[in-house]
């Protein structure tokens, strides 16, 4: 599709759309071989060579953001030397090359993202940048409230104590209960071992909200592409947490639904 030369070059990240105006009226762009000083000149930047001051330029990337459910039973990598199952194989429609942004280990499930925009990954990713990360937690017997507390108060962990955190029970039944964990952290596998600082074992974790994004109906290993807005809007700083409220019940529905394993 032809384009007018000033944008290819912007999109191409060499420079802004007004300095590579500039570029062109100098004499430094060619299409083709051939010279270009028109500012109206256009080009395809699929099919046509475009060089700046000899320097072929690329086409841009095509920027994915994915928003995957993704199963137990899959490794969050680009590859396993155990030959366990990658969740980058859920995506074969894709045919970019896609990166986990963040992890969920090899039993857990729930919201993962994906991308192939080092920027944004690196954004979301920096210790700086807290964005609430929801999980839904089944844990082998039942809670005590003062686990509870205690998580919410704070524990220590081998790499330095957990603040921040918001913790409430979400459903009880006759063998397990489970919880609702909210953290602004990423260390690894840090609801686990939050969990077991205060002697819970973790009998199923799902995460079900990354910032502003939820699951919605995605069924396990099924994904959609964010939109530009929903992207930038999980760069944006973090609101301020909310106070605990932990004799509110919980809302109508929650921990109730059952999602399938896929194995």
């Amino acid at each position: 599709m032809l384009e007018r030369l000033q944008k290819i070059i912007a999109a191409a990240g060499i420079t802004s759309r007004r300095a590579a105006e500039e570029l062109i009226l100098a004499g430094r762009v060619t299409v083709n071989g051939q010279t270009v000083t028109a500012l109206g000149a256009k080009a395809d930047p699929a099919a046509d060579r475009i060089t700046v001051d000899g320097s072929p330029i690329r086409p841009a990337e095509t920027l994915y953001y994915v928003l995957l459910h993704k199963p137990a039973g899959y490794v969050t990598s680009l590859k396993d030397p155990q030959g366990r199952q990658l969740v980058t194989e859920l995506l074969a429609t894709i045919k970019t090359r896609l990166f986990p942004v963040g992890r969920l280990d090899y039993n857990s499930e729930g919201l993962l993202l994906l991308t192939n925009d080092g920027a944004w990954a690196n954004r979301l990713m920096h210790p700086r940048h807290q964005v609430d990360k929801e999980y839904h937690v089944r844990v082998r017997g039942k809670v005590d409230p003062q686990q509870i507390k205690r998580l919410n108060n704070g524990v220590e962990l081998e790499d330095g104590p957990v603040t921040g955190a918001t913790v409430r029970l979400l459903k009880t039944d006759q063998n397990n209960d489970w919880l609702s964990v909210t953290i602004r952290e990423g260390r690894n596998r840090q609801v686990r071992r939050m969990c077991a600082a205060v002697g819970l074992s973790v009998v199923r974790l799902r995460r079900i909200r990354y910032g502003s994004l939820t699951l919605g109906g995605l069924k396990p290993g099924e994904y959609r592409l964010l939109s530009p807005a929903e992207a930038k809007a999980l760069e944006l700083p973090a609101p301020p947490a909310a106070p605990l409220h932990p004799h509110r019940p919980p809302a109508a529905g929650m921990g109730h639904h059952r999602t399938p394993h896929p194995n």
